[in-house]
């Protein structure tokens, strides 16, 4: 009988401890459905594209393309010199004595070393000035976006370049900020 008691004991704690489980799941996911179903309000838009629309976008492109052709520019002067020393080299090298020869040989290695060296340093210092260019933009751009999110009242604004976000159910709490952003920076 005794053993009975005990039994019908632990089976009533037993089911006392399910019941509490049971409600402490239940409230817990009342509180998870209560945190996921919360709707946030968001904007989202092309970054390049609201880039690309900003005034200083479109002279900061014409420094850079400027930049560019003057590199460009003096590589081509440096392989039309290298062409012509070369063509001199191989016009020329049978009646050269050998250290003649090879004295040319050296200065056409060096040439093509030099231009080699230029072409690195100078796709270097485009990509530098294209950064410093361009902090700027980002920075206005990146400031007008704190504005348009604080004043729409968005949790978070999503940039939709590169197919990051290939779907957003528009229907919901998502917004088009791209508009609101470009007649902001057109100020």
């Amino acid at each position: 009988m005794i053993k009975h008691f005990v039994f019908i004991v632990a089976l009533l704690f037993s089911a006392t401890v399910v019941a509490q489980e049971a409600a402490l799941s239940d409230s817990t996911r009342v509180v998870v459905e209560r945190i996921v179903v919360q709707p946030q309000h968001f904007g989202y838009l092309s970054y390049q594209e609201v880039l690309k629309a900003m005034p200083e976008y479109a002279v900061a492109m014409k420094s850079l393309e400027e930049l560019k052709q003057t590199y460009d520019q003096e590589m081509v002067r440096a392989e039309q010199d290298f062409s012509r020393k070369f063509y001199e080299f191989v016009e020329g090298q049978k009646d050269f004595p050998e250290n003649i020869l090879l004295k040319r040989q050296k200065e056409l290695q060096q040439l093509m070393d030099e231009s080699i060296k230029f072409k690195d340093e100078a796709k270097k210092l485009l990509t530098q000035s294209e950064t410093e260019l361009m902090a700027p933009l980002y920075d206005r751009l990146k400031s007008v976006l704190r504005e348009v999110g604080i004043e729409h009242n968005y949790s978070f604004i999503l940039n939709t370049d590169n197919n990051a976000y290939p779907f957003i159910n528009t229907t919901g709490e998502g917004e088009d900020c791209t508009g609101i952003v470009k007649a902001k920076l057109q100020k």
